[in-house]
């Protein structure tokens, strides 16, 4: 059943492009806009022998992994503050949900003002993009802990510290991962939006604006491939680690 699930959603990429080879080659469309996957591959080929397309990939992917490990971080610390502490919740929550509503975007000149043009302020950029879903999904499955484990809790006479390592975190487990694979999705695109709309310079939004400056559209289709590619990677390894931790969750080995 797995491997008809994956036959059936390769359906239309495939369709995609193949449609984008006819047209090409056929000159339905000006192969200067929309070259043939021929040559694509062939820019990719030239890319990886010189180098520069690793250099490109693991540089957006290192500023990808810190942001989100950052904003991870910090999402599950004020998550759980916010959702064992009333006082907290009203103190920060009101303006933390109208912080949010503001596009992610719309950060930028500030964060180039705190940050400056390097390497931080992407960082700075993709841990505000991460942060976001982490902290209400993690608010959310504290805030949603069973009141009958909690009165044992108290009969226990368990501390604040064992409450949340041993009772709130663990039931709150499925909402922090659901927020941590979001995290993990809005990471990656926050990384290549901020290569692209902050200073050029190495990495895959990087490798996108040099081919539209150079007008090589080859290197701008192999850079939007590349980061489909990476963003369904990350997207199935999310998935993977959140069904394999939620068979050791509490609620899974009582069943």
């Amino acid at each position: 059943m797995l491997a008809g699930w994956n036959w059936r959603g390769a359906v239309i990429p495939l369709g995609l492009a193949l449609a984008w080879e006819t047209a090409s080659r056929t000159g339905a469309l000006d192969p200067r806009f929309m070259p043939p996957l021929e040559t694509v591959a062939a820019t990719a080929w030239r890319e990886l022998r010189h180098g520069d397309l690793v250099t490109d990939l693991t540089i957006s992917l290192a500023r990808d992994f810190a942001g989100f490990l950052g904003g991870t971080l910090l999402g599950i610390l004020l998550g759980t503050l916010l959702g064992v502490s009333r006082w907290a919740e009203h103190l920060v929550m009101p303006s933390f949900n109208g912080l949010r509503q503001i596009a992610i975007l719309a950060w930028i000149p500030l964060i180039s003002l705190w940050f400056g043009f390097g390497d931080e302020a992407k960082i700075a950029f993709i841990l505000m993009s991460a942060f976001t879903p982490v902290v209400l999904n993690t608010f959310e499955g504290v805030r949603s802990a069973s009141a009958q484990l909690v009165e044992v809790g108290h009969v226990l006479r368990f501390t604040r510290l064992q409450f949340i390592t041993r009772l709130y975190l663990p039931q709150a487990m499925p909402s922090v991962l659901t927020g941590v694979h979001l995290a993990l999705i809005y990471a990656w695109v926050a990384a290549i939006g901020a290569e692209y709309f902050m200073t050029v310079g190495p990495g895959i939004g990087g490798l996108i604006i040099a081919g539209r400056e150079r007008f090589e559209m080859d290197l701008v289709l192999l850079g939007m491939i590349l980061l489909g590619l990476v963003g369904f990677l990350i997207n199935r390894l999310a998935r993977s680690l959140e069904t394999w931790v939620l068979r050791w969750s509490p609620e899974r080995s009582a069943r």
